[in-house]
């Protein structure tokens, strides 16, 4: 039977973009909830802010996310145009530092040198990027999906806390949009850790605490102008 391995390399793209967004989804409603709420708003504005975090939320999260991830493009695209640029004008330079590269990582020079040359023949741009520059397909950068990506997670996270504060009444409304973005941020944590191949304890304790932060300072400061007002 061969030898399978099961790699969660290919999931970082996707994976970063849609935790970053859910969590940021959370955290960033419910601290605004919280905070319109201690300043003493009805709970018609309490909603409406919710409802113009997760939009606003949303967009920023995807232009944020198309912007970062297209420079990295753009960078990925400049370096590949100048090894295209090499190989075009002096194949055999690109050959040799292609085996000084494999001779780095420990095969022997004519080794190096055989690899070189089967590897160029196949895709000798794909050799270079992969092996020279570090870029592949699996991490290659797509700023596309990781807009929408993380537009899409951060509307399903903020919307949690958004339900509960709708569902919720006014007395309640505070602990329970908390209480719950709590268990929801955990719930995040931890399932991310696991797709990732991480702790779970610790990938659910991590985004609890920062949660938790942003919550109790954005409340503070909510109650803090609230009674000045």
């Amino acid at each position: 039977m061969p030898h399978e391995e099961h790699h969660r390399t290919h999931r970082t793209g996707w994976l970063r973009a849609a935790v970053l967004g859910a969590n940021d989804g959370i955290v960033s409603t419910a601290s605004l909830i919280l905070g319109v709420a201690s300043a003493q708003a009805s709970h018609a504005g309490i909603v409406l802010a919710g409802v113009a975090g997760l939009v606003a939320g949303a967009m920023s999260m995807a232009a944020g996310e198309y912007v970062s991830v297209s420079s990295q493009s753009d960078t990925e695209q400049a370096d590949l145009a100048i090894e295209r640029e090499g190989l075009a004008s002096d194949e055999e330079a690109e050959r040799e530092e292609l085996a000084e590269i494999y001779v780095e990582r420990g095969l022997d020079a004519a080794l190096a040198k055989e690899v070189a040359n089967q590897l160029m023949a196949h895709d000798a741009l794909g050799a270079h990027a992969r092996d020279e520059l570090g870029i592949s397909e699996i991490l290659r950068a797509r700023p596309l999906q990781a807009a929408l990506a993380s537009a899409g997670a951060f509307g399903v996270g903020a919307a949690m806390p958004l339900l509960t504060a709708v569902l919720a009444g006014e007395t309640e409304l505070m602990p329970l949009v908390a209480g719950t973005s709590l268990a929801f941020l955990a719930l995040l944590g931890a399932a991310a850790a696991r797709v990732g191949g991480a702790s779970m304890t610790i990938g659910a304790l991590r985004v609890l605490f920062w949660g938790a932060l942003a919550m109790a300072l954005t409340a503070g400061v909510g109650a803090l102008f609230g009674i000045a007002a």
